[in-house]
This record gives structure tokens, sequence and C-alpha cells, in this order.
């Protein structure tokens, strides 16, 4: 079958009532996630995880179609978030989600100038836009890089693995020491359980740790619950004010001038979206950059220039479905949200990587068609709604936060109906609040969760294969290549570090 014949097939599958429903709860779900501020999309997935588990099993769907679903509604909450981290910036001057920064700049000076529904219109647009050009490129490109995946052997995946941790731990947080530590901490917790050989490791002669610690419970205690306890323990729940909305739509002036911004930050979002690690904050930051280094009137940035909006925001948007390509063709995650995904994926037996196109071609083109589909819904939601989910902002802390919790015990308890989990669930939380609190960041210790078996049975294979020789991860020339991008992904860095720290030494002497 052709590229073409896949896609037609995806978008059937993708308008199944069913499908279109879970779409619509997706965006309409991500953009409540990326309105309040401090769940952002990892929380947000996190916590959906076993409600699409108990939805899908309600419509006694067969286990393709309801991975296909699930997915759908859970790519539908990432992507919807990053729209809707736009309304809280623009309205507040509070990002809802860490890529929402920019557009704070010039956002909130537009909303104090009354021309709030001017940047968040203009936001809708960008978004829908960016959401066309991560179609094709996923179109485009995804088919050509898992053919070309497909020639990767066990050592190759072993190194191309090591690299996803290295992009992410490289560019998570501000310390890559501390991102490093959180990325072994995952790693270490991978390692709890029965091994590929059938040996118990690390679980003190308990049967309940045979099957090491669930993703699921982890990644809703440390994100979800974890948000509760900051919430809670910082008293976060002042009274809110929001900017006033008066025109919903943008001027010709103000549309014409947000062409060009919405065009250039969607590629590049797309491309810097593709690269492991790099993510959606990186992307709108470079797009705010470029805009005003292009603009005739740079001065006007920082004081409502629609341009500091309409490029962020697309790039932002791209940049999410840029992430799904590594995600989908090579079974790396890029973000910690993707590593979400990519958890989600797994529990329903559908391995991403190079043979899903071929094994699951269902649930990949259902994704990618769906994309699409989301994108036209979160216009249209978006653009009539803005009043709506502007209110949700106001939602008091005593009515959110015990839904949160609900939702978290439920679902985690419904997986295995164990209450050792809620157990680690409520223990991941508290622990979470610490990290958070002393900038340890949180995505690479699920990094490390998703990816540690993975690398040690491709490790194992390899290895086997070699009748025990480790020179056989630098003698194939693929995968030395990918063993030497890794450890430049962490020293480059931390080299400039080190001569930055020295030049100013010598300026000082």
């Amino acid at each position: 079958m052709s590229t073409m014949e896949y896609l037609i097939n995806g978008f059937a599958t993708a308008f199944t009532w069913y499908n279109l429903l879970f779409a619509f709860v997706g965006v309409f779900l991500g953009t409540a996630v990326g309105v309040l501020p401090g769940i952002g999309p990892m929380s947000g997935v996190a916590l959906l995880i076993p409600v699409t588990a108990t939805l899908t099993q309600g419509l006694g769907l067969n286990a393709e179609a309801a991975a296909t679903s699930s997915i759908i509604l859970l790519a539908g909450v990432y992507y919807g978030a990053m729209y809707g981290g736009s309304t809280t910036s623009i309205l507040l001057n509070t990002p809802g989600e860490s890529s929402s920064v920019v557009t704070a700049l010039d956002g909130y000076q537009m909303a104090k100038q009354g021309r709030a529904g001017s940047a968040l219109s203009i936001s809708a647009m960008g978004s829908f836009f960016a959401g066309i050009v991560t179609l094709l490129g996923l179109v485009l490109v995804a088919e050509p890089l898992s053919e070309l995946a497909l020639r990767f052997g066990y050592a190759e995946y072993f190194s191309l693995m090591l690299l996803g941790l290295c992009a992410v731990s490289g560019l998570a947080g501000k310390s890559m020491t501390k991102a490093l530590m959180m990325t072994v901490f995952g790693l270490l917790l991978s390692t709890i359980g029965v091994d590929q050989s059938g040996t118990f490791r690390f679980t003190m002669g308990s049967p309940i740790l045979a099957d090491g610690i669930q993703f699921l419970t982890l990644a809703v205690g440390l994100f979800a619950v974890g948000e509760v306890f900051k919430t809670v323990l910082e008293q976060a729940t002042e009274d809110i004010q929001l900017a006033k909305i008066n025109n919903l739509y943008p001027s010709k002036e103000e549309f014409k001038a947000s062409t060009g911004p919405i065009v250039r930050g969607s590629f590049l979002g797309f491309f810097i979206g593709i690269l492991p690690g790099a993510g959606a904050t990186l992307a709108s930051f470079f797009s705010y950059i470029m805009e005003k280094k292009v603009s005739k009137h740079p001065e006007k940035f920082g004081k409502g220039a629609i341009e500091g909006v309409a490029g962020p925001e697309s790039a932002n948007n791209a940049a999410a479905g840029g992430a799904m390509i590594p995600l989908l063709t090579l079974g790396i995650p890029g973000s910690g949200t993707t590593a979400i995904l990519m958890g989600a994926l797994i529990m329903y037996n559908v391995q991403p990587g190079p043979l899903l196109f071929a094994e699951h071609p269902q649930v990949a083109w259902g994704l990618i068609a769906s994309m699409f589909i989301g994108n036209v819904i979160l216009l249209v939601l978006n653009m009539p709604l803005v009043r709506i989910f502007a209110k949700i902002i106001s939602t008091p802390a005593k009515y959110l936060l015990p839904i949160i919790i609900a939702i978290s015990v439920f679902g985690v308890f419904s997986v295995q109906n164990s209450i050792f989990d809620l157990w680690v669930l409520f223990t991941a939380g508290i622990i979470s609040y610490f990290l958070v609190k002393n900038d340890f960041p949180l995505a690479p210790v699920l990094l490390g969760l998703v990816l540690g078996p993975m690398m040690e049975n491709n490790m194992r294979n390899a290895l086997v294969r070699s009748s025990g020789d480790w020179m056989t991860f630098v003698e194939r020339p693929l995968s030395c290549v990918l063993l030497v991008i890794s450890a430049a992904w962490v020293l480059v860095p931390l080299l400039l570090k080190l001569r930055g720290k020295q030049v100013l030494v010598n300026e000082e002497g």
C-alpha cells in the first residue's frame, strides 16, 4: 500500500464516531489542562491513561482499536494543552505551560491594551496552521524514517535509546547534573522486578514487586499528585483577576502582521520538535528571537506586538507534533509527555518504533489523521469558547484538588486493584514535591523507567550475538555514530560551561 492509501485508511479510522468523540474529548480536556496553571500536559496525560482504559473497555473495543482510541485521546490532550497554556499567559501573565512563557511577554501587554481577544484568536489560528504543517511533515517523514530504522540491529537500538536519554537529560531542567541523576534514578527503578532471564531483582522477597514499579502509578504520582501537594503546601490559591475580553477577532492589520510569524514559527517548531529533548519551550523561545530579529520594529516587542504571540504559539504547537516523529518511527520519546504516551502504547502491547507502521498501521495512521481532525476541532472550539475557557482559570482549588486526587486514586487502583500501588502513588507525589522544589526535573525519571527495560534487552541480545564482545557497540558504524553523538550531547555543554568559567576567571585575573 502507498502512503496515501495508508493515510486514507487512517482517516477512515479517525472518522468512526467513537474516535471523533475521543478526539473532541482529548482536545477539550487538553485545553482545560493547559488553561489551569500548574497541571500541564504531562500531568493531564498521565491522569487520563486509566480513564481511557475504562472507556475503551466499556465500548467493547478489541486491543488494536482500544490502543488507537486511547492514543487519539491522549495525544489530543497533549497538543490541546499547548494551545490552552496561552490563555493564562495572555489573560493573567501566568503561563499555563513552560512553552507559553514567551507568549506572556507580548500577550499580556495586548490584554492590558484591550486586545486579549485578538491575541487569543491569533493563537488559535497559529495552532491550526502549525497542526497542518505537522500533519504534512508526519506523512512525508514518518514512513521513510521507519524504513531506515528497520535496518537497525540490537546494538543500534541500544545506542539510539542511550541517545534519547542523553538528549532529554542534556536539555531538561536548569542543571544537567540533576537531570542525569534523575535519569539514573529512573533506570534504577526500571531494574526492579523479574529480568529477562527470570531472575528476581530488588524485590526484597515481595511478590508485589515482581512486576516492577508500574509506569502509570509513578507517572500519576509524580505529576498529578505532586502538583496537588505543591498547591496545598505552598497555599497557591490566590484569587485570580482576569483581563477583559472585548473584540474576539483580530483586525486586518493584525492578521496581516501575524501571517509571516505563523508560517515561520510552524516550520521552525516542527524541525525543533523532531530533535529529541529540544521540546516546545525551546521552539517558542527561538521563534520569538527570530521574529524580533526579522522585524522592522523590534522595539515593539515586549509592548504588545502581535508577532510576539503568533510566532511562539505556532512554534510550540508545531513542536508538539514534531515530537511525535521520533516517538512513532524510532520508539524514542523526545519529551516527558511523549514518554508518557509511549508508556500508554506499551500498556496496550503496541511497541512504538520502526515496526509500528508495519505491524500496527491502524494505530499509527489513525493517530496521524486524528491530529488533523483534532486541530480542526481546536479551531472551531476555541474561537467561540474563549470566554468560557477563561472562566476555568478561576476554578477554586478547594473543588479542583479533590477531583484530581479522586481521579488519581480510582484510576491507579482500577488497573491492578492493589493497595501497594496507592502507597507508591502518594509516596511518589511527596517525593515529587521535594524534587521540584529543589529544581530536579521529573521527566528523565519516567524516560529512564520506560527505556530501561528495552535498553537492557537490546544490550543483552547484542552481547549474545557478539559472544560477549562489548566492542560490537563501536565496531558497527551506525551504533558508533550514535554513541559519539550521545557523548557529545552531554559533554559539549559541560565543556562550554567550563570554558566560559575559565574565560571569566582570566578576565578577572
